[in-house]
């Protein structure tokens, strides 16, 4: 059975939960090998183990922290050149993107973007236009190198063990060629992390205001445990910042429960959430589209509705 290169998102050593669903998306093609650079990488070895990889590729080189993403680029161009992978599995991030198409190039492959689902043969599904349209693609040249969008499956935890084989790091002119010098914390609210969220509570231009998010939307999202989440016209307004933005041009969710409140539901934001398994939509105006995604609707005004299903809950709790 051939290797399917799986590249390991990680924080210090703690996996992104996308990453765990890209080894249960590699056992359906073949046998999942993790890659994981950068420090703290060590420390993902038992966790990628108990996820499905039979190998785990390690360094803890500070060369991927230290420079934008060409050593990583150069470490998976070098594993791909060894071990003939049936293909090269990479979270849908920025960063994951521009690794894939400089791989490609690197290793002279073909590249697909934003896939959904890959089979057996690494047949990859992606929703395009929107997700008005659903295609199936397949590399004609080359490794595949696929970037898979997070939510697309649900991680498979083995119980089982994997063997670490660490990996050199020669850094090319290119690669050392740029150089981080600044980075910035960005403040954690202590909610979970809107990419992984299994409940999302999302507002929109209903919302009203910065201070609508603040006393209608964050204290239902905190009664739930659930991330928040605005649309572009929100975020646009700058009423909830850029990084909480859902859709096409911001993030993809697909959580267990979405609850969409002042949300119009234009295509672009639909984009983002569709896959949600269950939606519910709170507005006031009966034909706004976000209606035709609804399991359940309330026609209504979210400051009174939202607000007293926020005391509900947790009267409930």
């Amino acid at each position: 059975m051939s290797e399917v290169l799986v590249l390991v998102e990680h924080t210090a050593g703690e996996v992104k939960k996308v990453s765990l669903e890209l080894l249960a998306m590699a056992a359906g093609i073949g046998e999942p090998s993790a890659v994981v650079l950068g420090p703290g990488a060590d420390a993902a070895v038992a966790t990628l183990g108990d996820h499905g990889a039979k190998t785990v590729f390690v360094s803890t080189d500070l060369a991927f922290v230290d420079h934008v993403v060409v050593p990583t680029v150069d470490v998976l161009a070098k594993l791909v050149a060894e071990k003939s992978p049936a293909a090269v599995l990479i979270p849908s991030s920025a960063d994951g993107k521009e690794i894939a198409g400089r791989l490609a190039i690197a290793t002279d492959s073909g590249v697909i973007t934003d896939a959904v689902a890959v089979s057996s043969d690494a047949i990859a599904t992606q929703n395009v236009f929107g997700g008005a349209t659903i295609v199936h693609s397949k590399v004609s040249k080359g490794t595949p190198i696929i970037t898979v969008r997070t939510n697309s499956i649900a991680p498979v935890q083995s119980g089982g063990t994997a063997s670490r084989v660490d990996v050199d790091v020669d850094l090319t002119a290119l690669a050392s060629a740029t150089k981080v010098t600044n980075r910035v914390s960005v403040e954690k609210s202590g909610r979970p992390d809107l990419s992984e969220a299994a409940i999302v509570v999302s507002g929109g231009r209903g919302v009203g205001s910065d201070e609508g998010f603040k006393t209608v939307i964050e204290p239902l999202a905190d009664a739930l445990g659930a991330a928040v989440g605005a649309s572009r016209a929100a975020t646009d307004a700058g009423w909830y910042p850029h990084q909480f933005q859902v859709g096409q041009t911001g993030k993809t969710v697909s959580p267990q429960l979405y609850i969409a409140n002042g949300i119009s539901g234009a295509i672009q934001h639909r984009a983002g959430m569709q896959t949600s398994k269950t939606v519910v939509v709170v507005n006031k105006d009966a034909d706004a589209p976000i209606f035709d995604l609804a399991d359940f609707g309330v026609v209504g005004d979210l400051h009174s509705v939202v607000p007293d299903l926020t005391t509900r809950v947790k009267s409930h709790k």
